[in-house]
């Protein structure tokens, strides 16, 4: 050893993790879905039109979601888009997903980004007089995830653990696949 480098203050590698989530409580409600795998939870929101297309929507106690429309779609532009609000939910969802999945098999995560894009278009400009189209040719024609993801794990199992959570995502599979949908006037 040099004096110079007996000497080096040389900055050292830190690595911090994620916040983790409770794995016991995990595990038990992992339980609870085992034994009962036929129950079922349901979310609910009250959507309320500000004017234009800016929207307050209520979930519980928390703040609403404000839901706007670009400029050149004649909105405002004050807040996200529809379609913007569902990819967020998606990423969401990955990502509790990926962090429940991770917490499973004890891997700690340091780092978790997830980019989302969609390809969609309005030619049938919400059915107020557009192109005559059908339910499958609107809405979201392609959607792209990109999951940045780093534990202490190998690139394959961190892998796997993404392709695991994206499998069992209640977003995603809504998403692609066909559910029952009703919509009606309110009593």
């Amino acid at each position: 050893m040099t004096e110079a480098t007996a000497s080096c203050t040389c900055p050292s590698t830190v690595q911090a993790y994620l916040k983790p989530i409770d794995r016991d409580g995990l595990m038990a409600f992992a339980e609870k879905g085992r034994n009962n795998p036929g129950s079922r939870g349901t979310n609910k929101v009250h959507t309320v039109m500000q004017g234009m297309y800016r929207s307050l929507s209520y979930v519980g106690d928390h703040t609403p979601v404000v839901v706007d429309e670009p400029l050149h779609l004649f909105g405002e532009n004050t807040a996200p888009a529809p379609g913007e609000i569902v990819l967020s939910g998606l990423g969401g969802c990955l990502a509790v997903g990926i962090t429940a999945v991770a917490t499973w098999k004890q891997i700690r995560l340091s780092k978790l980004e997830i980019f989302l894009e969609a390809d969609i278009g309005n030619p049938a400009a919400w059915g107020a007089g557009g192109a005559q189209m059908q339910p499958e040719q609107m809405g979201f024609q392609a959607i792209r995830v990109k999951v940045l993801v780093e534990g202490d794990a190998s690139r394959e199992e961190l892998d796997e653990i993404v392709r695991h959570a994206n499998y069992y995502s209640p977003v995603a599979n809504t998403l692609r696949n066909p559910i029952p949908f009703s919509i009606g006037l309110a009593d």
